[in-house]
């Protein structure tokens, strides 16, 4: 057969959730199928519905099965992982899609052009069967994002309905549609519902303390991003591009060995700015764009009165490496007041320390609004550590940043 559908076992069951998540796996290899499935059905708030090995059948079944999320290989016969991607999203536009591939140059770009036509993540996997068997990291990985984000189609339909927001209808037919338009038009007025619903979510969603912008020009740029992070930085430098040539712009983004080069390749030619990999022991000019490698955490110093970039492979902080926590930290060390942090989407709250001790030492911080995250993990505990300068929505967030840069101080 061409899939599989499992049933939850007595043991899988025993306390699990009552709507556990369910979860669709698209993948050429009977192993890792079989491995993964396994994985699944042994936590209690996950199901695995169905296994396919090829995007073909995946596409075919997906309406069938309605996954909450689906692991999607890149490598496949019949139907690439890339080409099934797009047409999965026009069956069932609000199913998460986690791509799955080995850690390879090639990989690594096709995973973040996965991102840019809809994917919400990916997971790396080892380069062999045996050695994904037995990664207890990688599996603890893979569990955690398909628990993370099975539940966000859930999660923001609740939310549309908790703002008034009604989900749109497909018409039936062009006479329907003629028949009913004058008592539709009667009854609903979009640009009003829409005041409605933004108006209530100013006065229902929860207050957090801010605490205003600091009273100098920054002088460097830092962020930190998880998942949803490339997509979100992409448009957020893009809109403060003019202004990023003033300072140093370094950035943690969550992503493992060879993908931070992408990435970096990825923002140079969307920005137009210089961007790369950070060396250990190189100066920090105004102009650059600086990613923490895979692997290594960044640090910011203070060396013979400049700022030089500092890379370690020491323990995982938040379960992350690299973290942003260092690098706040670092930033809040050698430029106190004169920095400008940015907590863009992501998963946990890798970071929050770090913006508590930027807010003591008076750099502006701005963490991006839920609305707008991908995962509302990263920013909403930042947000909730009161240090916040402001909570801005993804698209105000880049013109922010260039204002302030320029040195609008509010």
């Amino acid at each position: 057969m061409s899939f599989s559908v499992y049933t939850r076992g007595a043991g899988a069951a025993a306390g699990a959730d009552a709507n556990p998540i369910k979860v669709m796996i698209v993948d050429d290899s009977v192993v890792i199928r079989g491995l993964f499935s396994r994985w699944i059905d042994e936590d209690p708030e996950l199901e695995v519905v169905a296994t396919y090995r090829n995007g073909q059948l995946a596409v075919d079944n997906l309406e069938r099965v309605a996954p909450d999320v689906v692991v999607l290989d890149i490598e496949m016969p019949v139907m690439d992982g890339l080409t099934a991607l797009p047409l999965m999203l026009q069956k069932l536009p609000h199913t998460t899609i986690v791509m799955a591939s080995t850690l390879t140059k090639r990989n690594a770009s096709v995973s973040l052009k996965a991102l840019s036509l809809g994917a919400t993540d990916y997971v790396a996997k080892p380069e062999t069967n045996s050695n994904v068997s037995g990664n207890d990291e990688f599996r603890e990985e893979l569990l955690a994002k398909l628990k993370g984000l099975g539940r966000i189609p859930k999660r923001r339909a609740e939310k549309r309905r908790s703002l008034g927001m009604r989900p749109m209808r497909a018409e039936t037919s062009a006479g329907q549609q003629s028949a009913s338009a004058s008592s539709a038009a009667a009854r609903f007025d979009p640009r009003a519902a829409l005041q409605r619903a933004k108006q209530r979510a100013e006065t229902e969603a929860p207050a957090y303390r801010t605490r205003g912008y600091g009273s100098v020009v920054p002088k460097i740029l830092c962020i930190g991003s998880s998942t949803g992070g490339p997509q979100a930085l992409l448009r957020m430098l893009g809109d403060a591009k003019g202004q990023l040539a003033r300072v140093p712009t370094v950035i943690t983004q969550h992503m493992p060995r060879t993908f931070t080069t992408i990435l970096a390749e990825h923002l140079q030619k969307a920005i137009g700015r210089p961007a790369k990999e950070a060396e250990d022991g190189e100066l920090l000019r105004n102009g650059t764009i600086y990613v923490a490698p895979g692997g290594l955490h960044l640090r910011v110093l203070s060396k013979n009165g400049v700022a030089v970039a500092e890379l370690g492979e020491d323990e995982p902080i938040n379960f992350c490496r690299p973290s942003v926590e260092p690098m706040f930290e670092t930033v809040a060390d050698v430029y106190g007041a004169a920095a400008l942090a940015v907590m863009l989407t992501g998963m946990g709250a890798d970071g929050a320390a770090g913006v508590e001790k930027l807010g003591a030492a008076g750099a502006s911080i701005i963490a991006q609004d839920e609305l707008s995250s991908v995962v509302w993990g990263m920013p909403g505990a930042a947000a909730r550590t009161g240090m916040c300068s402001e909570i801005l929505s993804l698209d105000q967030i880049g013109p922010k940043c260039a204002r302030l840069l320029e040195g609008a101080l509010r």
